[in-house]
């Protein structure tokens, strides 16, 4: 009787333990750019520097692979040559999260199949549970330990795959890229690679990466987090924001909501940057155009005019009081924003480019998907 009961345990068991392999190597497919804007904006006739914006259009199966990735991203930085964007002083700025999703990489197909993350994410627990109890293990100090876990689990590839594929994309296109944000475990940059210390905090961060494929030692982090990364992502101090000393001037990066707030513009002043660069990342379908819902995540600064809250829209509040309305404070002349889009499960994505010169914020095409804007100065 005792044996017949250790039978069918025994037999989930297994099965389960052929299951968690299976359905890791999807079969390449070629992911379609959805790109439907190429456009230059000249400040200056002889356009001695300019700052490539690339708005990609993402969707799970892009990050199934480092190929899958790599090809994707390969085809805007193309697109971009073509049109002869990519020259000799050129930045190319890209959108927040736009590495993080690399957490997919080696999972089930079936994980970017699913309508919604958490559906994605309860996959990715049950088809690595030794490693992801280990990382849970980790995970004493944030509030959301399941969210906490998956990233620090997968932390090791995904900094590996993207320090791999923007330094080979910098190096082949021969620019200067800063290559929108991910989220690691206490990141720092050791011997030209993104080395992450398990032990620590999940930080939003961005990289930059030089023309001759090398890695800026300096690591861009997050200062504010929205509400909804608080729980498994670490603030980091603004006073740690760094400068880079670029072929565009003397440049500074935000991420996202780090541009909605007077501190950031102020650390930017001391700092003297010429340019701004912020990656963003709106996680909610057609945000924009809906009423404005005040800050998230800390305190409305003294000089928000809180009685416009739910009376104007979200890019009415963005142009107010984020890079385009605050870019004056920090002592830069120029300054460009840009948003991730795609179909990420049920996240939703908007958002289009915020470029500014001289005070003026340029008007651009929107693209329903994905674009690439050029802005010569």
């Amino acid at each position: 009787m005792k044996l017949r009961n250790l039978v069918i345990p025994t037999l989930i068991l297994l099965a389960w333990a052929l299951w968690i392999p299976a359905g890791r190597s999807p079969e390449w497919t070629n992911s379609d750019s959805h790109l439907d804007v190429q456009e230059e904006l000249a400040t200056d006739n002889a356009c001695r520097r300019n700052i490539v914006a690339i708005q990609p259009y993402m969707v799970p199966s892009d990050y199934l692979t480092e190929r899958h990735f790599a090809e994707k991203m390969k085809a805007y930085f193309e697109a971009a040559r073509q049109k002869g964007y990519l020259r000799e002083q050129t930045v190319v700025v890209l959108p927040e999260y736009l590495g993080t999703w690399l957490v997919l990489e080696n999972e089930k197909e079936w994980a970017a199949d699913v309508a919604k993350l958490n559906h994605a994410m309860a996959i990715m627990i049950s088809s690595n549970p030794v490693d992801f109890l280990k990382s849970f293990v980790r995970s004493k100090t944030e509030d959301d330990r399941l969210a906490a876990a998956i990233f620090r689990m997968k932390a090791t590839r995904m900094a590996r795959s993207y320090a791999r594929i923007f330094k080979q994309l910098a190096k082949e296109y021969q620019v200067t890229i800063n290559a929108g944000s991910m989220l690691l475990p206490g990141p720092s940059v050791e011997g030209d690679q993104i080395r992450i210390d398990l032990s620590q905090p999940l930080y939003n961060s961005s990289f930059f990466f030089g023309a001759d494929g090398s890695i800026y030692p300096a690591v861009v982090k997050k200062s504010f987090p929205t509400s909804d990364e608080l729980p498994f992502v670490k603030a980091a101090p603004m006073s740690d924001l760094p400068v880079f000393d670029l072929p565009i001037g003397r440049t500074a990066a935000l991420v996202c909501a780090d541009s909605w707030y007077p501190e950031s513009y102020a650390q930017i002043k001391a700092l003297g940057a010429e340019v701004v660069l912020v990656n963003s990342f709106c996680s909610k379908p057609g945000a924009m155009s809906k009423s404005w819902n005040g800050y998230d995540g800390a305190p409305a600064p003294a000089d928000v005019d809180l009685s416009v809250v739910g009376q104007v829209t979200e890019e009415e509040a963005w142009i107010r009081y984020a890079l385009p309305g605050r870019l004056k404070d920090s002592g830069a002349s120029t300054g460009v924003n840009v948003f991730l889009r795609g179909e990420l499960w049920d996240l939703g994505t908007d958002g289009q480019p915020f470029l500014i010169r001289n005070g003026q914020r340029l008007a651009v095409t929107n693209s329903r998907t994905a674009g690439i804007w050029s802005l010569c100065f």
